[in-house]
């Protein structure tokens, strides 16, 4: 399928559990906020980046209709999501968002299981993605984040500009990692409780 007025075929895998997803989001006062309770994430993201050497790394809430980088490390430091290609809302706001059909990202909320794509371009289904010729992604490590009631809130993930190595550790990472940050998560619901 072909989305009107454009080359590229439909890849993004369909989302029926978006509405609750976006619903569990906004109750848990994730999604939209410009304020400082999102350090934290962006401290994880610094921390994603640090684990496995990569240049970029992401805590990316999904809801109905696009992404959004809660957390985000660049290169230069910047969080700011024009790194990325994310549309930055506003002059110095922290808000980064991504379409929905952008990355990888929406296939591992989807799928529910982390994703490991050594080299994109390997991939005729994620090679064609956007961010392959808009960012010059090449190499995709992502896990979901499963919160207390079983709904995908989105993911944790590193990428890189080059063809990685992630093996078998790089998933036991990823995925270590992304329990760590639902345990952050409950507990800042049960703080807020």
């Amino acid at each position: 399928m072909i989305p009107y007025g454009t080359e590229r075929p439909l890849l993004t895998p369909v989302d029926r559990d978006g509405p609750a997803r976006g619903a569990r989001l906004r109750g848990l006062g994730l999604g939209e906020r410009t304020d400082t309770t999102f350090d934290s994430f962006d401290a994880f993201a610094d921390r994603v980046a640090e684990v496995t050497a990569t240049p970029f790394s992401m805590v990316n809430f999904i809801d109905e209709n696009r992404q959004f980088f809660a957390g985000l490390h660049t290169p230069a430091g910047t969080r700011k999501g024009s790194g990325l290609g994310a549309a930055a809302a506003g002059s110095g706001r922290r808000i980064r968002h991504l379409a929905r059909d952008h990355g990888y990202c929406p296939h591992v909320l989807v799928r529910r299981k982390a994703l490991v794509l050594e080299d994109v371009c390997d991939y005729p289904r994620f090679a064609g993605n956007p961010v392959v010729d808009d960012m010059g992604i090449r190499s995709y490590l992502g896990a979901p984040l499963i919160d207390r009631t079983g709904i995908a809130l989105g993911t944790v993930c590193a990428v890189d500009t080059v063809p990685r190595p992630w093996g078998r550790a790089g998933l036991d990472t990823i995925k270590l990692l992304a329990r760590e940050l639902v345990g952050q998560i409950d507990r800042r619901e049960g703080a807020r409780g």
